[in-house]
């Protein structure tokens, strides 16, 4: 069987992220990710979307009734979430059936973004991989409205980025 070439299948709605090369930063962070949590790669697929502000403000208002842009959404393929505040979610069942399973679908806009990590003095390139971080957890179950969950998820989050040579966002105000 031959082997697939990514866990992300990237579409690009702005051109502006195709000068960042999104594929490519949203491959790394999905690969380090899903293997820092004992997760195959090889087993699951995730559809990254880079759009502007005008797009995901129309999807923010769609899906989650807020008539507003934000940095990122997230669609889960199914609900992981642990019922416990703090606990860590269910992961996801590696497929039975040939080829990858799919997590989810993300959405990013470059002009949130592009103002966030200006705001934080943050490389452009570091916020986009948290970002994206940021919404494969989301895809895994990981939540940020009860207090336990949000320390949990902004610690994972931590962890992932620094092994990717990427400081804690979180001593920084981003928006997320």
């Amino acid at each position: 069987m031959a082997r697939r070439m990514s866990l992300t299948d990237c579409l690009i709605e702005d051109r502006r992220w195709e000068d960042c090369d999104l594929a490519a930063l949203a491959e790394r962070a999905g690969q380090l990710t899903l293997a820092q949590l004992g997760l195959d790669p090889e087993a699951f697929e995730i559809c990254v979307m880079g759009c502007d502000d005008a797009r995901i403000a129309e999807l923010n208002t769609e899906f989650r009734g807020k008539p507003t842009p934000t940095n990122v959404l997230s669609w889960p393929a199914e609900e992981l979430g642990a019922e416990d505040e703090g606990a860590r979610p269910e992961p996801p069942s590696e497929p039975d059936f040939p080829g990858p399973a799919e997590l989810g679908d993300i959405a990013i806009s470059w002009d949130t973004c592009a103002r966030e990590a200006e705001a934080g003095g943050l490389p452009f390139e570091n916020h986009v991989i948290h970002l994206v971080v940021h919404g494969i957890l989301h895809l895994l179950g990981y939540d940020h409205i009860r207090d336990g969950d949000a320390e949990l998820m902004e610690g994972t989050e931590v962890e992932i980025l620094g092994k990717m040579g990427i400081r804690d966002p979180y001593t920084l105000s981003t928006g997320i």
